[in-house]
């Protein structure tokens, strides 16, 4: 059969699905993508898989894809992140055969993209992205598709588009938001920019950004013209999204912690689940936030969501008729409703400078009140201080920035002095590595082994002459 594109993808493969879950790493595995479908979700995505580890390590390719099939979870789409054509294709053809599309991640936009070179950060590459989607397109059995961050201008962001719908690929996801839109600078994502994005290709487009409920939904593909929407945070704190319900907290705790038992994840996985799920109990019950945090079985963390449960069943036995809502929350802190997340200027400080995490960090460590993190880190060492003055002070290396070695001679740190001193044969006692004496000893050792003979100048009545040897026998 042949394969799929563009619009016959989405009508058949994908089944003209509206109502998409994003691709986020380490929260839509199987066992929460089988309970979005059951409340509505049509179309899945994997968490981003990283090409290069999905090929060289099987039990990666085991724990993330393999031993997650499962007849429920169809169609769905696998993530990776990749900055090689061939890496890439190779990753795909691997994965092929257990999804019904490829996605190659161009949205990423955290740090830990930045220095892998890979997601949002490779949208100015245009020509290394051409090469890597033409090549999945003429070798893969199954469509490539690709999720990107819009650029400021939006007719960059249409050239962009245009340039990756004629590499190959045949269904593009729009997150309306800039690669420096993140964390509290998130900000509103654009659907001006989806809107011309889709009007200026001929491939099915998926929206994503600024979606909180069901009438959201609506409203962008009503606005932008879109075949469908996909949800990431708004999903994460109401998997009923797409059903237009906002459910009781512990109806879809318990139903979830159900599936994760027939389809085991990490705990990590889970207890991240179920702090967006309670996330706005757990700012009114904040004693059940630490025991959420502690437990470290399965059973341990679905004690604690039952004790939430009751302790939500007794607020609303207390709750006085005609009461609204406490903190401006659209519903009460027991239902599921959506989270928006502060802007810098509404976050505990009035001014947090740029925003970044480092800054946010060190501001921290000057305030009399640690941060939770930290409290729980001097509980474990109640000597940890986290004065940034009584930190060790290192010497950086002259090329990377890390620690370099006290004794090094290049004054650089061991991976940077291997390379070096490899290079230039030298020595480098600091580091233990010594390139030159040990050429020296290989040197000296062969100056002082007995030279071999060669056959030809050997003598009539040496044992080298095998004529001799050979007549002497004949005769």
């Amino acid at each position: 059969m042949p394969k799929l594109e563009g619009f016959e993808f989405w009508s058949h493969t994908l089944g003209g699905a509206r109502h998409v879950v994003a691709p986020m790493v380490d929260q839509s595995e199987l066992a929460w993508r089988l309970l979005s479908r059951r409340h509505g979700a049509q179309l899945c995505y994997t968490p981003m898989l990283h090409a290069q580890v999905f090929v060289r390590d099987a039990n990666y390719r085991k724990e993330n894809l393999y031993c997650e099939v499962c007849p429920e979870d169809r169609p769905l789409i696998v993530q990776f992140c990749a900055n090689d054509p061939e890496v890439f294709v190779q990753a795909a053809l691997l994965a092929q055969g257990y999804c019904d599309g490829i996605d190659l991640n161009l949205g990423c936009p955290q740090m830990i993209a930045k220095r892998g070179h890979y997601g949002a950060f490779l949208q100015d590459e245009w020509d290394l992205l051409q090469s890597m989607i033409l090549l999945a397109h003429e070798k893969l059995s199954v469509p490539v598709t690709c999720k990107i961050r819009v650029f400021p201008e939006i007719d960059k962001t249409v050239r962009y588009a245009q340039m990756l719908e004629k590499a190959g690929c045949q269904l593009l996801t729009v997150h309306g938001r800039t690669k420096e839109q993140k964390g509290p600078l998130s900000g509103s994502a654009s659907w001006e920019h989806i809107k011309a994005v889709r009007k200026a290709v001929a491939i099915p487009v998926f929206a994503n950004g600024n979606i909180q409920c069901l009438r959201d939904v609506e409203r962008c593909i009503q606005d932008t013209g879109v075949q469908g929407v996909m949800s990431a945070e708004g999903n994460l704190h109401n998997p009923a999204l797409f059903e237009g319900r906002s459910p009781a907290v512990w109806e879809l705790a318990e139903e979830y912690l159900d599936i994760v038992r027939q389809h085991p994840c990490p705990l990590s996985y889970v207890r991240a689940h179920l702090f967006k799920l309670w996330h706005h109990t757990l700012q009114v019950h904040q004693l059940l936030r630490e025991e959420l945090a502690k437990a470290k079985t399965l059973e341990g963390v679905a004690a604690v969501s039952r004790e939430l449960k009751l302790r939500c069943q007794e607020d609303m036995a207390r709750q006085k008729e005609g009461e609204n809502p406490a903190g401006g929350l659209p519903f009460f802190h027991w239902i599921c409703q959506p989270y928006f997340r502060p802007g810098p200027k509404e976050g505990s400080k009035e001014n947090r400078g740029a925003g970044s995490k480092r800054a946010l960090e060190e501001e921290e460590s000057n305030m009399d009140v640690l941060s939770k993190n930290k409290q729980k880190k001097q509980l474990r060492n109640p000597h940890k201080t986290f004065d940034p003055s009584l930190k060790p002070k290192y010497a950086r290396c002259d090329q990377c920035g890390n620690p370099k070695g006290n004794r090094c001679v290049f004054n650089l740190c061991r991976g940077c002095c291997k390379k070096r001193a490899f290079k230039e044969m030298a020595d480098c006692p600091g580091h233990g590595l010594l390139f030159k004496t040990k050429l020296e000893r290989s040197l000296a050792w062969k100056a002082a082994q007995p030279r071999l003979q060669d056959p030809q100048q050997a003598g009539p009545g040496e044992s080298g002459g095998l004529p001799e040897v050979l007549g002497g026998a004949l005769a």
